[in-house]
């Protein structure tokens, strides 16, 4: 049982926990010594809470499939989830869900209080979402998508450091971005049986859904633009500012993808499968990785 496990738990989506990553990546320019006992300790700080989300993000995916199976059923490719297949027994997920919440909670408080109350609040907010948010238009996307931004707030939380608010700003555009393209995805992969696979898509339409996906792009752009040259804790002299083309081909590239080849209902195997936006988003990062640390507070 415990391959279908680990696969119901959806591993692969699990790189959206990488946020809690950010914030000790920006702390790193003010603490920087290679090998320092500090960073070390930052380190593993943020990796313990990157573990406890993996652990509470795959829970709810255990419950968000118990509840779904009938409907999973349906769908030309979620039916091969091991729940849906009968690959793996309800009992046996409810007993591995209700096993991780009674270790994982717990160790959030145990590594830090405010830690422990935003992972919480972060588990509660995806059960709401499963058992009745997932079902109220737009509230469904904006709750996915605050889920990303406690992710940030958990990282910046877990390591006792103030992240910039641009953080949490740039990282709930982006979500909302990418939900709704999950969202036009699904209702153009599912056609006209898109409601019985989920009756909150009977409420959107592939046009109102563009219109979101340029209203939130072009926010995101605007946004991320400001951040680069306004946000306290970068270089003065702007040198950030070279990331924005970067940016800008991430998201164009995304608008592509979704608009062009229809993709956009898996973001995560989006990105590793598609070369060049891959490799956008490691070169994104590596610029602004350089930009801070070499630049400093120039």
């Amino acid at each position: 049982m415990l391959k279908p496990l680990i696969q119901a738990m959806r591993p692969r989506q699990w790189d959206k926990n990488f946020l809690l990553y950010l914030p000790f990546v920006f702390t790193l320019r003010q603490v920087w010594q290679p090998f320092t006992e500090q960073m070390y300790s930052l380190f593993l700080t943020a990796t313990a809470a990157f573990v406890i989300f993996c652990a509470l993000s795959g829970v709810v995916y255990l419950i968000n499939d118990l509840l779904d199976v009938e409907k999973d059923r349906l769908h030309p490719t979620k039916r091969f989830r091991p729940i849906a297949s009968g690959a793996l027994p309800r009992a046996h997920a409810k007993t591995a869900s209700i096993a991780l919440i009674v270790v994982a909670l717990p160790l959030a408080f145990w590594l830090d209080a405010i830690f422990g109350l935003i992972a919480l609040t972060y588990f509660a907010l995806m059960v709401l979402y499963s058992f009745r948010l997932k079902h109220i238009i737009l509230v469904d996307v904006f709750t996915v998508a605050f889920g990303f931004v406690l992710r940030a707030v958990a990282g910046a939380a877990a390591i006792h450091v103030r992240a910039s608010p641009w953080l949490f700003v740039c990282t709930l555009l982006v979500a909302l971005f990418v939900s709704f393209g999950k969202r036009r995805h699904e209702l153009i992969l599912l056609d006209d049986n898109a409601s019985e696979h989920r009756a909150i898509l009977k409420e959107y339409t592939p046009q109102v859904l563009d219109q979101m996906i340029s209203v939130t792009a072009g926010t995101f752009v605007m946004a991320y633009s400001l951040y680069t040259f306004s946000a306290e804790n970068l270089p003065r002299n702007n040198a950030m500012m070279l990331t924005i083309p970067f940016a800008l081909y991430v998201i164009f590239r995304l608008l592509y993808l979704i608009h062009v080849k229809n993709e956009g209902g898996s973001p995560e195997e989006m990105i590793l499968r598609d070369k060049p936006l891959l490799a956008s988003i490691l070169l994104w990062g590596g610029m602004s990785a350089a930009i801070l640390y070499f630049f400093g507070r120039v």
